[in-house]
């Protein structure tokens, strides 16, 4: 598959890019680890109250799509589902009949009205609880506290020259992207800001971003 050679190509391109210090990263998977196994058990309650109001909008409550991880590994990226269960369907016919949408979709991957989204989905999304079930990536490994944010194979071409950047680590359930503006930037703006923040990597850098995503979530800037 086109995809498969795509992923390849840019994992070998990681062997001559540098990314962190060894001591950065290994700080960092250790912090992952506490922060996510202490998130999942405070949490629990409130995730399950979420749970509980999600499954009153159809029979599934997670969303699973694959993603690409480290090394352009594909995972599992969980969230709680934000849209009526016949969204695929909604969105085709959505795409099919109006250009502006398609070129809204073709340009952010989302659409800033969307019509499949549920009540209890649009509240979700606007203060990112959509995304905790995402502690569960972390603690598996596939994901970090920080990083950029996980994107679908045909996203990483956008990614162009700085795709290997993209896979140098693992992806992030916030990251600079999400406190710079987040959907009120350009996608260009977003990968720019991805490979700067691989560029910089470091623990100092990461309680800077996740001190900052409170404030995001409080304010719900640039989120839909």
């Amino acid at each position: 598959m086109i995809e498969e050679a795509y992923l390849s190509k840019l994992a070998g391109e990681l062997a001559a890019l540098e990314v962190s210090s060894a001591f950065n990263m290994r700080v960092k998977s250790r912090f992952d680890r506490a922060m996510s196994g202490l998130a999942i058990i405070c949490l629990a309650p409130f995730l399950i109250v979420l749970a509980l109001l999600v499954r009153m909008t159809g029979r599934s409550v997670i969303y699973a799509q694959e993603r690409v991880g480290k090394n352009g590994e594909l995972f599992k990226c969980y969230k709680f589902r934000t849209m009526y269960p016949d969204a695929e369907n909604r969105l085709k016919q959505l795409l099919s009949s109006n250009a502006e949408l398609k070129s809204e979709w073709d340009t952010h991957f989302k659409l800033k009205n969307d019509p499949r989204i549920t009540p209890i989905g649009r509240f979700l999304r606007k203060t990112s609880l959509d995304e905790l079930p995402q502690l569960w990536n972390i603690w598996r490994g596939d994901m970090s506290v920080v990083g950029p944010r996980p994107v679908v194979v045909d996203e990483l071409y956008l990614y162009g020259a700085k795709a290997s950047r993209y896979i140098s680590v693992k992806p992030g359930l916030t990251g600079l992207w999400q406190v710079s503006g987040r959907n009120d930037l350009t996608y260009d703006e977003r990968v720019k800001l991805d490979a700067d923040y691989v560029d910089n990597l470091s623990f100092a850098l990461d309680c800077k971003i996740i001190l900052k995503t409170f404030a995001v979530m409080v304010t719900q800037k640039g989120a839909y």
